[in-house]
């Protein structure tokens, strides 16, 4: 062991165990371990309350699980994450930082001027892979392309030859002696909960366990007792029949190489007993730790993707920004069952089941033509596993905007998905109890129910519960409208730049009030600069101006046809997109397979970042628990339609 001190630089791999981070400074001497917090570089993505409250109680834990390996976790409130570094490294005399890696944009940018400036004065930062299977840049198509559809980059995963490999956590840690001041702070003073929440997180306590040793043991009992039975219990919207893993893996307190490991082995065991559900089950499962690997891909690739659809035609889409629809859909009053259940669920708990996100966020879109970008910020600040990578695929999936997206037509029945998804109408009746005593046959459509059935139930639509806020009839016709609207506004455009080589495009959501997202602007190329393998690639831009080529899509049909077209479609279809233009920041094949063999200098692009977005007031933007402080965005929105209109 040498004799060298590192800073420990903890962020969203709050855990001793497979933190390849922590391992290595704990080989190389004595540990600094720190978190930093600063709301300021937070920015647009300032954690809601539920999240906030997840993080306070998860480094709790990860504060006591370190000083009982010998070290003590430093926790800093600041305004700026390089200044608290560079006075951990003047009060240790460190010489390296060591750091898991994050992919998603913005983190992306933080980092890199972060590492470069440590760099200006002789600081080493190593980063390392704590966060996926795969690093990003690790996989490409046979021509150095990144894939554009999740089934091509799975499969691809699935065939690699390196297996993933864990880390055991340190036997014990050094700590690294201090000779100067470090202005350190005690969780309270991390100031992630205040006083008004602190009421409503009690009741979170009570439903779940933030830590890494509690991680593991979510892990072991759902691989026991429900991993065999996940292919046909995981869209029951009422039960536990999920892992509930996905904040531990959000807050890096146990490592997907971790949990890969473990559903692999029971997939081995059941191949052996001939036990072909439970093989299902896990391709399943495995399929959804994919997912989440997917969209720190698409983010890594496609470093837009927070702010604009990947599809380029999606930008002419004449998005709904009505204020009203968007407060009726988060207060769970649209008038639809199972839509509403799920949002009051969420309110209440700040969790949904998979199942019941992709029928309330296609709502949003399809029903209501709100943008994406509102729903995908509503989850970040709601719900306690927000991950935005993983909200980015979600509502771009859902909005049409991917390749391999949801049909932008295919517009989804909520009675239809109730009658499939909640036969019995339990999950409803526990989360809408005004309709508690309805029938099953019309629990999820009591508009069309008898007025003695309603009577009899207690239902009084209009008063003790809303009429539906649009005709299903009428929403097929708005989206209907609105795509013909898209390919006109589409077609315009091009005819009207066919002449030229750049195009100036009207893109409908930048119209939109809503607080602006951070946006990665590409400079020029700096000089080249020396890379070890532990460092953290950064995405370069090619032709990124208008994303992926759109799809063709039909006009809106009936369900039923637009399944068994679909069916057909995925049955015909297979491997990558051959788009000419695919908006990647994949370099060539063979640039790649030369990074990936040795250290070399590599040319990279370097970024800026416009100053981060903060509330009127100077404050990062608060979860709606605490509104009569601090408005969030969304609540912004619904007072400034109500002064336009008294103005």
């Amino acid at each position: 062991m040498s004799s060298g001190k590192t800073i420990v630089w903890f962020r969203r791999d709050l855990r001793i165990e497979d933190n390849p981070a922590l391992a290595a400074a704990a080989r190389d001497g004595s540990v600094f371990p720190v978190y930093i917090w600063c709301p300021e570089e937070e920015g647009q993505f300032y954690p809601g309350r539920v999240s906030r409250w997840w993080l306070k109680q998860s480094l709790a834990h990860l504060e006591q699980s370190l000083k009982s390996l010998g070290a003590e976790l430093v926790l800093i409130k600041t305004q700026s994450t390089l200044s608290a570094l560079l006075d951990c490294i003047k009060a240790t005399e460190a010489t390296k930082v060591v750091v898991n890696r994050l992919y998603d944009p913005v983190s992306l940018v933080r980092d890199h001027s972060i590492e470069e400036k440590l760099a200006e004065v002789g600081i080493s930062v190593q980063s390392y892979n704590g966060d996926l299977l795969y690093e990003p840049w690790e996989i490409y198509d046979d021509e150095g392309r990144a894939f554009s559809t999740f089934d091509a980059y799975w499969d691809k995963c699935l065939n690699m030859q390196m297996e993933p490999v864990s880390l055991l956590p340190p036997w014990r840690l050094m700590p690294a002696a201090v000779t100067g001041t470090v202005e350190r702070c005690t969780i309270e003073g991390l100031g992630l909960e205040n006083e008004l929440e602190k009421s409503s997180n009690a009741l979170l306590g009570r439903g779940y366990s933030p830590g890494w040793s509690n991680a593991d043991k979510a892990l072991t009992e759902f691989v026991e007792q429900n991993l065999f039975d996940y292919s046909k219990s995981r869209f029951k919207v009422g039960a536990s029949s999920t892992s509930l893993l996905s904040p531990y893996l959000h807050f890096g307190e146990i490592s997907v190489r971790k949990v890969f490991r473990c559903v692999r082995m029971k997939q081995i065991l059941w191949r052996r007993e001939w036990k072909s559900q439970g093989e299902e089950s896990v391709n399943l499962f495995l399929k959804a730790i994919g997912l989440r690997e997917y969209s720190r891909y698409l983010c890594f690739n496609y470093p837009f993707t927070h702010e604009r659809s990947l599809l380029s035609n999606m930008k002419y889409f004449p998005w709904n920004a009505d204020a009203n629809h968007f407060k009726v859909w988060r207060q769970g009053r649209t008038g639809y069952p199972l839509v509403d259940a799920g949002m009051r669920e969420l309110w209440a708990t700040g969790w949904i089941h998979n199942r019941i996100r992709v029928i309330v966020s296609s709502f949003a879109v399809k029903f209501l033509l709100l943008p994406w970008k509102w729903g995908m910020k509503y989850f970040w600040d709601t719900l306690l596993d927000a991950d935005l990578e993983c909200d980015i695929l979600g509502w771009q999936y859902i909005s049409g905007s991917l390749p391999d997206g949801q049909e932008l037509e295919q517009l989804d029945c909520p009675q239809i998905q109730g009658s499939k998804f909640d036969p019995e109408g339990e999950y409803v009746r526990q989360w809408l109890p005004e309709l508690a005593r309805m029938p099953i046959e019309w629990i999820h459509h009591p508009w069309d129910a008898p007025l003695t059935v309603l009577k009899a139930a207690g239902v009084e639509l209009g008063l003790n519960y809303p009429k539906p806020i649009i005709d299903i009839d009428k929403a097929r016709e708005h989206l209907r409208e609105a795509i013909f609207k898209m390919w006109e506004m589409e077609a315009a455009a091009k005819s009207s730049t066919s002449d030229q080589m750049n195009e100036d495009v009207f893109d409908n959501s930048d119209s939109i009030k809503t607080s602006a997202i951070l946006k990665v602007i590409p400079k020029e190329k700096s000089s080249c600069l020396n890379y070890s393998s532990n460092d953290q690639r950064v995405p370069s831009f090619q032709n990124c101006n208008n994303g992926l080529l759109p799809r063709k899509r039909p006009l809106p049909v009936d369900e039923e046809k637009l399944h068994m077209d679909k069916l057909n479609k995925q049955n015909k279809e297979a491997g990558t997109s051959g788009r000419e233009d695919l908006c990647s920041t994949a370099e060539s094949s063979a640039s790649k397979r030369q990074k990936s063999t040795s250290s070399t200098s590599t040319s990279i692009i370097s970024f800026t970042v416009p100053q981060y977005c903060s509330s009127s007031e100077g404050r990062p933007f608060q979860d709606h628990e605490s509104s009569n402080l601090n408005l969030t965005w969304h609540e912004k929105i619904d007072l400034e339609q109500t002064s336009n209109k008294n103005g």
